[in-house]
């Protein structure tokens, strides 16, 4: 039997942190233990798989991993509050069913969410190729879990969504097995090879060395799940880079968004993806130092079914994060939300959007101070301006742009005008080619600030600023602290950065363009026209000398 609930919850709370290490720079050593270890998660990835798609079969490893991962998290939050409360022995895997649901509804509301043992990922793991193991389906029919794996899976996926039905944590919960098709023909063609294949993926992921959920040294599991994104994302080329932006450049935008901060309100995204820029925040400036959590928006279900489940992975509770699923530019959530302190976004590069077919727009708050609307077949700029709405007036937005953005006329340019007239763009930062995933345009950086304290635009060229890897470019530690110092102390560089007035910008018709701005290094080999015409001169006498010895020499011999 459970000890008494409330001394129980109570001594759990203020403790989910315990333990955790918050660490920026990591020794050598446990940088090679990190590469190890993810090698041989992307092995078993890859190998599960089989003749499936990775791009197909990413939802299946991601899903398991993050089945395996609420199920050590929730065990272990009960064995450690019923340690605390003096119950040393308590092991939550092992009480019956029974006696678990008496505690369900105390840790709805502590977690979220609640699974009973029998459901647990590690209960089903030992017994998911057992024939002499039933369980009861939804109308009550006895199965073996062998030959109905995939019936036994799809009825705890639906137990642990409905399990936070008509509690707060309902919205974060409600969806997020559904890109999980235990059904689906990619699995194998017929049942049995499905649920062979489903035995074999728990299986292998149980296999993966993440060690104990209590024990986040490196945070391993929200670790191991960003690179296997990574990798996904590599592989699958420009599928991948809309739904995972790469960690340097993530990290970049946070730095730059938190410049001379401790501490914000909260972080948003209006184009979150998988959320990968939104936790960069919680690496930069520490969990507990972003207040009122993590908010973003994604138009693509099962992108944002993976975003919710990578804020789980990465211990944020269900509390500290809103994702909402939809169209930002025409059905925008968190309107009535307090302004963000941070904004990092890398949106879709000039896709279309109702723009001016929509008469509504142009009354919309977020576009009607500029007076005009972003282009219907290029949308950067709406992005742009939702943003500027949406920020608090001390806070700061860093947003990768499509170039084109910064220099094409019509409307692109009338918004523009309006964000320097205003004062609004604190800087424009030129970023190295092939950064990105499924492409190898140069984009941009524009930082946006509504508390600027001059009138001027800084211009960095950060475009030779990587190392090259195997297949994409990277920012290095290095080049990040040399865009970020530039960035803090807005200093004159030459060939790197210049620091633009009011006047300049408008001279050069509000044109953005870093190119416009930093001249570009001549690093052609100068040649000294006097010293080569010496040169040549030499060559000719020495030319001359040696004709003139050959003559006499053939003369010498036909005299002979």
């Amino acid at each position: 039997m459970f000890m008494r609930q409330e001394y129980r919850f109570h001594c759990i709370e203020g403790r989910m942190d315990k333990g955790r290490l918050r660490i920026m720079t990591i020794d050598t050593k446990k940088e090679q233990e990190r590469e190890e270890l993810h090698r041989a998660i992307w092995a078993i990835a890859d190998e599960l798989r089989g003749a499936v798609d990775g791009w197909d079969f990413k939802n299946y490893v991601l899903g398991t991993m993050f089945y395996r991962y609420i199920s050590e998290n929730i065990a272990n939050y009960i064995n450690e509050g019923e340690e605390a409360a003096g119950n040393a022995n308590f092991d939550y895997t092992k009480i019956s069913d029974e006696e678990a649901e008496e505690a369900r509804e105390g840790l709805v509301q502590e977690k979220g969410f609640f699974i009973l043992p029998s459901e647990l990922f590690c209960s089903v793991v030992k017994k998911c190729d057992k024939e002499d193991v039933y369980f009861i389906d939804q109308e009550g029919n006895k199965k073996d879990i062998k030959s109905n794996l995939n019936v036994f899976l799809e009825m705890i996926f639906a137990h642990i969504e409905n399990s936070a039905e008509g509690s707060e944590s309902e919205s974060d919960f409600r969806g997020l097995f559904d890109d999980f098709d235990v059904n689906s023909n990619k699995l194998g063609p017929t049942v049995l090879r499905r649920n062979e294949k489903l035995c074999k993926l728990l299986k292998g992921v149980a296999d993966m060395d993440l060690g104990d959920v209590k024990n986040h040294d490196i945070d391993a599991f929200g670790d191991a799940y960003e690179y296997l994104m990574t990798m996904y994302a590599s592989n699958a080329g420009k599928s991948g880079g809309e739904f995972f932006t790469p960690a340097d450049v993530s990290e970049l935008l946070t730095r730059l968004g938190t410049v001379g901060k401790t501490e914000i309100n909260k972080v948003y995204d209006p184009a979150c993806g998988s959320g990968s820029l939104l936790l960069k925040a919680e690496k930069v400036l520490g969990k507990d130092n972003i207040r009122n959590g993590f908010y973003g928006q994604e138009i693509n279900v099962t992108t944002y079914n993976l975003c919710r489940i990578n804020m789980f992975l990465h211990d944020i509770e269900f509390d500290k994060f809103n994702i909402a699923c939809e169209n930002t530019l025409t059905n925008p959530a968190h309107w009535d939300d307090e302004p963000f302190e941070l904004i990092v976004s890398n949106p879709p590069y000039s896709i279309s959007w109702p723009g001016n077919t929509d008469a509504t727009l142009i009354n919309d708050p977020r576009f009607a101070p500029a007076g005009v609307l972003a282009p219907n077949k290029k949308a950067d700029f709406a992005f742009i301006m939702h943003c500027l709405s949406w920020l608090s007036s001390n806070g700061t937005a860093a947003i990768v742009c499509f170039p084109g953005i910064m220099y094409r006329g019509a409307s692109e340019k009338k918004i523009r005008k309006y964000l320097i007239d205003n004062n609004f763009v604190d800087c424009v930062i030129q970023l190295p080619s092939n950064l990105f995933f499924g492409t190898t345009i140069t984009t941009c950086i524009m930082v946006l600030k509504k508390c600027k304290t001059d009138n001027k635009t800084l211009f960095i060229d950060a475009s030779k600023e990587f190392i090259k890897t195997a297949s994409n470019n990277k920012l290095s530690r290095e080049n990040m602290n040399n865009i970020i110092g530039c960035f803090t102390k807005r200093n004159e560089i030459k060939y790197f950065s210049h620091l633009a007035s009011y006047e300049e910008v408008v001279e050069n018709e509000y044109n953005l363009s870093v190119s416009t701005y930093v001249e570009v290094e001549d690093t052609k080999e100068k040649i000294d026209i006097v010293k080569l015409n010496e040169e040549i001169k030499r060559i000719v006498a020495r030319e001359d000398a040696l004709k003139k010895a050959i003559d006499e020499m053939i003369l010498k011999i036909e005299v002979q």
